[in-house]
């Protein structure tokens, strides 16, 4: 299938698809009864500013490819940043002397080839920017300089940061299937710290998208940064209780993100996740559906096919509360007797569908509680369903932010995290491959002083 055509700060795409049917021959040759390849080229500029002083500037430019040789149902693996022919040729060497020593695994093996991707749709993945350093150096300053200049209490700075990327890759196997695209990805960032007699509070704010159009002005991103850090100062700590809690966008696709490590094959297969044999049952109040979207256009996880070819398709994981489907590969689903859902690799573009209310209108509904914007630590316990989490945000009373607190800690299982979920703000944060709006949780266990 062909790859979309990309400009000379690629390699061409045939080139990549040439490597691929090279790796799978040589495997063919070495006796492997099936292979897969996959080969990646990308290139990228970094630059962050501190104070107005460049602190890094860094390009990089990475190649490699990678291939799994079976010999009827052992696997072997190995990689390789080598294109040359004799590298291939031992790269396939090491991958097939891997399976040979490896135990059969029933389980093991390509994608069924009917579910490979027949079509490769354009998602509109490829925007590059053509972005210098001294460009770059600006634009960072530029960031840094308008959350410095935005009120006096920004004493000191962690730096602005500006970011971009373009790669390709193309994946074959062989059963036939040989696809590939480019992509891009570019970011800018500020961190800055406040002070006042009460202390210091540090805070940053970060822009990311595929479109260098689409990201956000870098003054606009300085001030936010500031803003996130001024509104910390003051804060206090809170005597234990129960209160409702409402998570930020941004923080929200957190408590998304352990749903879905939960529902995913490795954790079920080996029976270590709390939603074990969960299909078909009620996990979401009624009025929450989460979509996975693996086509939208330009979106940061869209992708035409998974890590192992086989096809994305748009899907529904919970409708009205209840869990229609897993997250799986090919491997994991043969160990639960089921079929892959394209997710080699993780998940695409997972969207909590938005309510009604914006932030304000959830304040409104919280009336009396805590509104969390930092969290420390890892305290999610897949098996048992247990959190437990450092954080840091907002006490609010009638509906209005009272003041910042810090120093806390919020507990609760997850399981009834999820049933308590009170309503999903229409605020989607857009910035990652889990897709959503503030989440407003009845109540969870808050621990203070």
């Amino acid at each position: 299938m062909p790859v979309p055509s990309t400009t000379a700060a690629l390699p061409d795409p045939s080139r990549l698809e040439a490597l691929v049917a090279a790796i799978l021959a040589e495997a063919s040759a070495q006796g492997a009864t099936a292979a897969e390849a996959a080969v990646n080229f990308s290139t990228a500029l970094s630059v962050t500013v501190r104070l107005g002083e460049v602190e890094t500037l860094e390009h990089h430019r990475s190649r490699g490819l990678g291939v799994t040789v079976y010999f009827e149902q052992r696997k072997g693996s190995a990689s390789t940043s080598d294109w040359s022919p004799d590298a291939i040729r031992e790269t396939v060497r090491s991958a097939c002397d891997i399976a040979r020593y490896t135990a059969a695994d029933p389980c093991a093996g390509l994608a069924d080839p009917e579910r490979l991707a027949r079509e490769i749709p354009d998602l509109e993945l490829y925007h590059p920017w053509a972005l210098g350093a001294e460009q770059a150096i600006e634009i960072a300053r530029a960031c840094e300089a308008a959350a410095l200049g935005h009120d006096s209490r920004i004493r000191n700075s962690e730096g602005g940061s500006v970011a971009t990327q373009e790669g390709c890759l193309v994946y074959g196997n062989s059963h036939g299937f040989c696809g590939g695209y480019s992509s891009t990805h570019h970011s800018l960032s500020c961190s800055v710290i406040a002070q006042d007699d009460s202390g210091m509070q540090r805070d940053y704010w970060y822009t990311v998208d595929r479109r260098q159009s689409a990201l956000e002005p870098a003054e606009t991103v300085g001030r936010q940064a500031a803003m996130r850090a001024l509104r910390r100062l003051n804060s206090r700590r809170l005597s234990t209780r129960e209160a409702p809690v409402l998570f930020a966008p941004e923080l929200a696709r957190g408590v998304i993100g352990h749903f879905i490590g939960a529902i995913s094959g490795g954790a079920l297969y080996r029976k270590s996740s709390f939603l074990l044999d969960s299909l078909g049952q009620r996990l979401f109040p009624d009025f929450l559906t989460i979509r996975e979207e693996p086509h939208l256009l330009g979106a940061l996880g869209s992708t035409p096919f998974d890590a192992e070819g086989v096809a994305t398709l748009e899907r529904e994981l919970v409708s009205s509360g209840v869990l229609q489907g897993y997250v799986l590969d090919s491997y994991s689903a043969r160990r639960l007797g089921m079929q892959t859902t394209g997710n080699a690799g993780g998940v695409h573009n997972v969207t909590v569908e938005p309510g009604p209310l914006d932030f304000a209108g959830l304040l409104k509904q919280l009336d009396t509680g805590l509104v969390v914007t930092h969290l420390m630590g890892h305290g999610a316990d897949l098996v048992t369903g247990d959190y437990s989490r450092g954080a840091a945000g907002f006490w609010v009373e009638g509906g209005e932010i009272q003041y910042p607190v810090e120093e806390i800690t919020i507990a609760g299982n997850l399981q009834a995290m999820f049933l308590g979920i009170a309503a999903v703000g229409n605020d989607l944060d857009l910035r990652g491959n889990i897709r959503c709006g503030s989440l407003l949780i009845d109540r969870m266990t808050i621990a203070g002083e």
